[in-house]
């Protein structure tokens, strides 16, 4: 912008601030190093100006040689604005020192969202990884996960400690996968969204997508080959189902693959992929030109012609590094096709474990809003009194346990359904879809709850807010998983609208 601000006055390397008139005379006697300036355009009232060079006066005790509480904690570089390489303002204050009154959601507070036990419903095992996973996540996680969502950016450092967890393949038994049970894989997927649901997110896309791809669909050799490494997260992987234009149309995908001499080649576009610009192996899901069936195929990082770029400007998730995928001729030798991928209905028995899954995403989110918000209304005082006095916020505070209470037996039922093998897919579709109704309502209010540090990322509601959005939509939308549940009880499917009459001339 130049030596300009956009009020129109120059810098001068000068920092201004803005001083009622009584104080301002007391601070002109007190030191020579303020002084008062007009803009050369009569437009603009006077200003004081604190030299940048000068030592600030008692009066001036926050500027920007004294600003106690920086986020850095030394001095004012670095977290300033940058206009022409020069950081112009302060930089911000430690939450802690601007808000002392209430603990952010780097010191995650402890469970108080299981009112009616859901423990006594699990297993020993499946309790015992649950405090695993929530203890990890509270220590690795929860301290640094504002920071790169507020950057957009995911931090690969922590995958060694995501790692630690134990529960990339879920369900998966062998090839040094876990080999949960149905329940303890979604608790601790619920577990890991009540800290963070970026994180949640790229483990489920890289567990419960790509890697049950391969375990349901793959060879023998392909489950040696990939799932020992992708179970350790020493390789990381996505699943490539979306495109621009077909979305909850998913089965219409136009990618195609055709067959050359030694495998083939896929041409064509994906959207939304989760993890896929830094993942080292891309499930990929591909219309057979020949049969028009659909097909699956292993894609390797860096294959000629594979262009992965990262989706921008997201509100929500913004940790989760989604890609738009461009595949020109992209060679895939024969040994890297999915044999059991043939029709969308193969891929059905990945849908059906994955959306399990997501349905817990919404309860995970709920008990961590849930979890701050019960704190900080202990914690925050107003005329004299905790919010937690008030009977407004009991009301809503209890609302929103209740909603948890609902959400987590509907979600453990529907891994009891799953592991008895009598869930069915508008089952699935009922869970995912009214778990993340429900949630909505929660996270609403909390957010209602924080007052203003309900749109701060520092407390989590506003992050969690916003990352509920996409899972809102993702893995079927509301209102398609409510089609999916329509369709079964009533036998009549309604995804597609009644043909439109001819106008009448």
């Amino acid at each position: 912008m130049g030596p300009y601000d956009r009020t129109g006055f120059p810098w001068a390397q000068s920092v201004l601030v803005f001083v009622p008139y009584k104080k301002r005379q007391a601070c002109a006697r007190e030191s020579d190093t303020l002084r008062l300036f007009h803009s050369s355009s009569s437009r603009f009232a006077p200003t004081l100006s604190v030299s940048s060079s000068a030592s600030p006066p008692a009066c001036s005790r926050s500027s920007a040689h004294e600003a106690p509480g920086r986020r850095d904690g030394g001095e004012a570089s670095g977290d300033g604005r940058e206009e022409d390489g020069a950081k112009v303002g302060l930089p911000a204050l430690d939450i802690s020192f601007a808000f002392p009154q209430a603990t952010p959601a780097s010191i995650f507070p402890p469970s108080a969202s299981d009112y009616y036990q859901l423990d006594d419903l699990l297993t020993t095992g499946e309790q015992s990884i649950r405090k695993k996973v929530r203890a990890i996540m509270e220590k690795e996680i929860a301290p640094i996960m504002t920071v790169y969502w507020e950057k957009a950016e995911f931090p690969f450092h922590a995958i060694p400690k995501l790692s630690t967890l134990g529960v990339a393949g879920g369900t998966i038994k062998g090839y040094g996968c876990p080999g949960l049970s149905i329940t303890a894989s979604a608790v601790t997927m619920a577990e890991i969204a009540r800290v963070d649901a970026s994180c949640s997110t790229f483990v489920l896309v890289h567990s419960s997508l790509a890697m049950v791809t391969i375990a349901l669909c793959g060879s023998e050799v392909q489950k040696q080959k990939y799932l020992p490494p992708l179970a350790q997260l020493t390789a990381i992987g996505c699943w490539a189902l979306t495109e621009p234009n077909h979305g909850s149309d998913a089965s219409s995908l136009i990618t195609t693959a055709t067959k050359v001499p030694g495998g083939w080649h896929i041409d064509g576009q994906k959207r939304w992929i989760g993890n896929s610009t830094f993942a080292d192996v891309l499930l990929v899901l591909a219309r057979n030109a020949d049969t028009k069936q659909l097909n699956g195929f292993i894609v390797r990082k860096g294959a000629p012609g594979l262009k992965a770029t990262k989706i921008e400007n997201k509100i929500g998730l913004r940790m989760v590094q989604n890609g738009d995928i461009v595949f020109n001729k992209v060679f895939v030798p024969e040994e890297d096709r999915l044999p059991g991928v043939n029709s969308f209905q193969d891929i059905s028995k990945v849908l059906a474990i994955s959306r399990v899954m997501v349905a817990w995403q919404p309860i995970g989110i709920s008990m961590g809003v849930f979890d701050v918000c019960h704190r900080y209304l202990k914690e925050r005082k107003q005329f004299g009194a905790p919010l937690a006095a008030f009977q407004l916020n009991q009301e809503k505070l209890v609302r929103m346990l209740g909603n948890i209470q609902a959400m987590l037996l509907v979600g453990w039922r529907l891994c009891k359904l799953y592991e008895s093998g009598k869930m069915t897919p508008g089952h699935a579709s009922l869970g995912k879809g009214w778990t993340s109704r429900m949630s909505r309502e929660v996270v609403s209010l909390g957010r209602e709850l924080l007052g203003g540090n309900g749109i701060l990322a520092d407390f989590l509601v506003a992050k969690a807010f916003c990352d509920l959005e996409p899972i809102y939509s993702y893995e079927g939308t509301y209102d398609i998983n409510s089609l999916v549940t329509g369709r079964e009880i009533t036998g009549i499917a309604s995804f597609k609208p009644a043909a439109l009459p001819k106008a009448r001339l």
